[in-house]
């Protein structure tokens, strides 16, 4: 897997297990050198907001679950949106969700800064495709 395009990675998740595996999978793919995990969108957002000068800091990819309290899936790809134009060009996002519901998944896909949906959980495969795809 080519490293050098992919220096940090961020996980939107509610669901503690969730990101823990996630970000186990992308250490041992060697994907990323660093995972940043944010366990609500409004947190991420926040993040993404204090360091939208520093585009060092922000992450090449965002893995976004769609179902989480307060601040889900589609309230942070509205809030994204509103955010600099660095950022939005730095930054990647790939849902990374359990959701089957169809409409979900395809007002997802159809967002212009969504690249991939991947179904929960994440493998080595996904990693590679979004890689090879998007990178």
């Amino acid at each position: 897997m080519n490293k050098s395009q992919i220096n940090t990675v961020m996980l939107v998740d509610d669901n503690e297990t969730d990101n823990f595996i996630s970000k186990r999978i992308i250490e041992l793919a060697g994907f990323a050198t660093n995972v940043i995990v944010k366990n609500s969108g409004k947190s991420a957002l926040e993040y993404l907001e204090q360091e939208q000068m520093n585009p060092d800091n922000l992450p090449d990819l965002i893995f976004l679950d769609i179902n989480m309290p307060i601040v889900d899936g589609f309230v942070f790809l509205f809030e994204y949106e509103q955010l600099s134009e660095e950022v939005r060009k730095k930054c990647k996002i790939a849902i990374l969700s359990s959701s089957d519901n169809k409409r979900d998944i395809e007002r997802m896909v159809n967002n212009e800064f969504v690249i991939r949906f991947v179904t929960k959980p994440l493998t080595v495969e996904s990693l590679e495709e979004i890689s090879l795809n998007h990178f």
